[in-house]
């Protein structure tokens, strides 16, 4: 990894999950001293940061982190529910025996998880699960395209419906739904299932 690609996974990560909260200031000195590289790679992080949509660049204010506001949000769950959901229905016409069982491994292990109270490790089992659904439906440009939405728009980890108890259940039912539709070859019903998944985050995320 170039020191470029490592200054942009960490403001990357840093945006997506808000630690870096939109309206914040990104300058390229504080950024380079805080990970002990030269200003040079930063400022070229910034300009994919930039290509991206996650900042802008303001007269006499420099790069700031982009504060996506209520219809930004409907948008990003809106095309990602398109998204997945096409994942979903071309994943039942082509999912393998062993990409099935490692779906339902990943489930179980959420379940798992659930029921243990380790609910912070739920928001990222989940972002796997949905992806890897994507990939084996769509490997040439799908995966890349719900990786793209996904990398788009930031989601505090105090706003994920995998902290309230009785969200996890009801989106682990709609996961159980997702993977009976898949071994059935089902892809109309897994599409259905993952589309009304995902708009429920949505509208979950723009309670919060």
């Amino acid at each position: 990894m170039s020191k470029a690609d490592y200054v942009y996974s960490v403001l990357l990560d840093d945006i997506r999950s808000a630690r870096i909260p939109g309206g914040t200031a990104l300058r390229a000195g504080e950024v380079a001293k805080r990970l002990g590289v030269s200003v040079t790679p930063v400022r070229e992080a910034l300009r994919r940061l930039e290509k991206d949509r996650l900042i802008s660049y303001e007269a006499h204010h420099g790069a700031t982190v982009v504060d996506l506001g209520d219809e930004a949000l409907a948008e990003y769950y809106g095309l990602r529910s398109v998204v997945e959901g096409l994942g979903a229905r071309l994943a039942a016409a082509r999912i393998t025996g062993a990409e099935l069982a490692g779906l339902r491994e990943l489930h179980d292990a959420m379940a798992a998880d659930f029921a243990q109270g380790r609910h912070d490790r739920l928001g990222e089992q989940s972002r796997l699960f949905h992806l890897r659904i994507v990939d084996i439906g769509g490997p040439a440009f799908l995966g890349g395209h719900a990786r793209s939405v996904r990398n788009s728009f930031p989601v505090p980890a105090g706003a994920s419906l995998w902290l309230d108890a009785a969200q996890v259940r009801a989106q682990l039912e709609a996961h159980e739904g997702i993977l009976a539709a898949l071994e059935a070859g089902d892809g109309e019903t897994a599409e259905r299932i993952m589309i009304d998944h995902v708009r429920r985050a949505g509208e979950y995320r723009q309670r919060q």
